[in-house]
């Protein structure tokens, strides 16, 4: 994607070093965050300097990458061991992390440079499959469309063009006439910060909307179509994705409004028969107690917006069972949330 005249993708490798833009300071400041080592790199991803799941799948490529080409032979049995569980214990909800670790780490036991060339080819198929989406997903949108979309599963989110907002940015390509509500996704804001300026650099017109705002919305007949991204899809169709993007699919079934799931193969998990066997990842209080941004003067601030002796639970994650699902938005086509159709295309892909 174009920042101002320059292109860029998500996450990159430089020699030995992942570079990534950090998303933790976006949309106030566009800034390069380079990552030396595997550590490094599992803390960006931990810290969420790098989020989305084809972005962390491709970082977490990366890093198992990273971790062979600087193991020695005295220990590299111990330690590539010890890397692959650092990595895969930064993210565990996001299936595409554990699938990019799996093949680069079977990659580098042939040979470092092998490991390297897998983790380059599992960022450009993350790029490709994102680019398939949105042909298909693009399909959906009619002339003029309001779209609602939760969280950010934009380019940001995958290596470039996403899974979510990859049908939109086609769809306006196509001359369509698009609108876009975005939900503000608490308690990160991922849709206020990153999916918003997204669509602002891509000139996409949209509004930013309070999360409990959908359903007055769907209500009015003000949106035509739901799009989201996932973290890990279950072999009978179940979909973990962002928290609060089950009761956008409670609403959407109730006012007729069709939601759609935009995900590549690589983030469905067949070793998952349901939404129940997903891990669900659970994260600090602080990221609710706690708000970031800046004063007027541009100045950074952190500010508690909760009641000051109050703790809070945060799931970053929930499940949405199939049956609220309109459909799979794949890199092979739109597929029903149903075990038989994820089935035939996995078995044929």
């Amino acid at each position: 994607m174009l920042v101002g005249d320059k292109s860029y993708q998500t996450v990159w490798i430089e020699g030995s070093s992942v570079m990534m833009i950090d998303q933790n300071l976006l949309p106030f400041e566009f800034k390069i965050h380079e990552c030396p080592t595997y550590w490094d790199t599992c803390m960006a991803i931990t810290d969420m300097v790098v989020r989305g799941a084809g972005a962390i799948g491709a970082a977490a490529g990366y890093a198992m990458a990273q971790a062979f080409l600087t193991s020695t032979k005295k220990t590299k049995a111990i330690t590539i061991r010890e890397a692959r569980a650092d990595i895969e214990h930064t993210r565990p909800t996001a299936k595409n992390l554990f699938y990019a670790v799996d093949r680069v780490y079977q990659a580098g036991l042939i040979s470092p440079e092998n490991a390297m060339i897998e983790a380059q080819k599992v960022a450009i198929k993350d790029s490709q499959d994102s680019r398939s989406i949105g042909v298909f997903g693009s399909e959906l949108i009619r002339k003029k469309a309001n779209i609602l979309t939760h969280c950010n599963a934009g380019w940001l989110a995958f290596v470039d063009y996403g899974t979510a907002l990859a049908p939109i940015y086609l769809a306006m390509k196509q001359n369509k006439d698009v609108f876009v509500y975005v939900d503000e996704t608490r308690p990160r804001n991922q849709g206020a910060k990153l999916t918003a300026w997204e669509l602002n650099n891509n000139k996409v017109p949209h509004v930013i909307i309070p999360d409990n705002a959908s359903a007055t919305l769907m209500a009015q007949g003000k949106v035509d179509l739901v799009i989201v991204g996932a973290d890990r899809i279950a072999a009978n169709g179940d979909v973990a994705n962002k928290i609060g993007t089950l009761e956008k699919a409670v609403l959407a079934k109730e006012f007729g409004v069709p939601f759609y799931v935009a995900a590549p193969l690589s983030t469905i998990d067949m070793e998952c028969a349901s939404g129940k066997d997903i891990p669900i990842e659970t994260r600090s209080p602080d990221e609710v107690l706690y708000q970031m941004g800046i004063d007027a003067n541009g100045n950074k601030l952190r500010v508690r917006v909760a009641s000051p002796g109050s703790d809070a639970w945060n799931p970053a994650f929930d499940v949405t069972p199939a049956k609220y699902i309109s459909g799979i938005i794949t890199e092979k086509g739109i597929i029903k949330a149903h075990h038989r159709a994820i089935g035939r295309v996995m078995g044929a892909g």
